[in-house]
């Protein structure tokens, strides 16, 4: 974090630390090629928690893998980097972002 000073007149020399915290963001991910069966949402889920990242994964009928990610943007686009990876044994073809207004109350990552 970053040291911010704040001058309290023009005699005197105090100064103090503001933490300002990171943007929280929440992203609607939706993964696609061959992300089902090869352990993605197991490993998304411990990938997010490392990052301290909240929110849910899910497989999806169509083969998509969907999730929703909520947390620092820093962290937030490291987990989306991670996504266009994935485990070892998918195989990744796309991944489209819906960058989200309203954050939602979630207290973990969850698979779902």
């Amino acid at each position: 974090m970053a040291n911010y000073p704040i001058i309290m007149s023009s005699k005197s020399n105090f100064s103090f630390s503001v933490k300002i915290p990171s943007m929280v963001v929440r992203a609607h991910v939706f993964i696609s090629g061959d992300v089902q069966g090869v352990f993605f949402r197991r490993t998304a889920k411990l990938e997010a928690e490392k990052l301290s990242l909240v929110g849910w994964v899910r497989n999806r009928p169509d083969g998509e893998v969907e999730l929703v990610a909520q947390g620092p943007k820093d962290k937030v686009n490291q987990f989306i980097k991670w996504c266009r990876r994935g485990p070892p044994f998918a195989k990744v073809e796309n991944v489209e972002v819906e960058w989200k207004r309203n954050l939602e109350d979630f207290e973990e990552f969850e698979i779902v």
